[in-house]
């Protein structure tokens, strides 16, 4: 997957959470935790960790909770 796709689509949950009344953040994480592959993760972090262009301010505040794919 692109990592524009991915940051494309890190950005739509965010934006669907960002009119929740709990931990928006949280929310966005356990999403990408529950919904997204290993590698989909692994690239999104890699994203962040690269300077996360283009993410939003609540996908880069979740990237902290965002489950990294184990090492096999």
């Amino acid at each position: 997957m692109t990592e524009n796709k991915l940051v494309r689509m890190a950005n739509q949950i965010a934006t669907f959470f960002e009119i929740q009344p709990s931990d928006r953040a949280a929310n966005v994480a356990a999403h990408i935790n529950d919904n997204w592959s290993p590698p989909m993760r692994a690239g999104l972090l890699d994203h962040v960790a690269q300077g996360g262009d283009g993410l939003s301010p609540l996908v880069l505040e979740a990237a902290a909770m965002i489950r990294p794919a184990r090492a096999s």
